[in-house]
């Protein structure tokens, strides 16, 4: 019989998980949830417990008074503390753990290209897959502004950018999910998100009013409210950094 006791690989790869997992596929018939379960030799029930036990955590679903599981352990604390002091470091951790694992089912031994730069390209490759599958899910595969659903046009864009701060990189309150067109907008300024989660376009857009194309992708959702996430809302400093230093005014 498996133990209650979860180790520290356990419970970084069921985080992992919870990261990945739209809030409300958290449940037993998740093939996700019973891939991993599979993995650990655990049940689907007790992998989909577990992410309702840190589910309880998150302040954005506490603000919107969505409750998690109504008890949970220090351990799952732990856990939340660890990931929120050093995303980029647990990101690649949980992730590479879980390669090695389903590697080690299928037979196969994983392991990284020799060289650090090809070692640094997959650790990148990695993380930026996590925090898409992260950002993606909390927004339930839309875009915050528009609401495009199609995953293949959207975009996990970064509010800080990737190359200003290595410990955010992978966390998800470092994302919004964008459409292509609006991420890169975004990404050179021409549109922010105000610390209160609206639209706020540049003056050079603004100028551009007259333009069909403009008035329709831009102009119609200028001051508009952001969709909220489901959880891992943008984080106020993301946002007043954005505005501070990337915004074009």
């Amino acid at each position: 019989m498996m133990p209650n006791f979860w180790t520290r690989n356990e419970l970084i790869l069921a985080f992992n998980l919870y990261c990945r997992t739209p809030f409300g596929r958290i449940h037993t018939r998740n093939p996700e949830i019973i891939t991993l379960a599979a993995l650990l030799g655990r049940t689907p029930s007790a992998v989909s417990w577990k992410l309702a036990n840190f589910a309880r955590l998150d302040p954005s679903l506490k603000a919107r008074k969505v409750a998690g599981a109504a008890h949970g352990s220090k351990q799952e604390m732990d856990i939340w503390k660890e990931f929120n002091d050093d995303w980029d470091k647990l990101a690649f951790e949980s992730e590479s753990l879980l390669l090695t694992l389903k590697s080690a089912e299928a037979g196969e031994t994983f392991s990284f290209p020799e060289g650090k730069t090809r070692q640094s390209l997959v650790r990148t490759r990695i993380n930026q897959g996590f925090f898409r599958a992260a950002v993606l899910a909390s927004y339930e595969g839309k875009c915050c502004i528009t609401g495009i659903p199609v995953a293949e046009l959207l975009v996990a864009s970064h509010i800080v950018p990737w190359s200003k701060d290595s410990k955010n990189r992978t966390n998800p309150r470092n994302g919004l999910c964008l459409s292509a067109m609006h991420d890169k907008a975004f990404d050179c300024g021409l549109i922010t998100v105000t610390p209160d989660c609206r639209v706020k376009l540049s003056p050079r857009l603004r100028e551009l009013r007259r333009s069909p194309g403009i008035a329709e992708y831009f102009l119609k959702f200028e001051g508009s409210p952001l969709t909220a996430p489901r959880r891992f809302a943008p984080d106020r400093a993301f946002l007043e950094y954005h505005n501070d230093h990337i915004f074009q005014r």
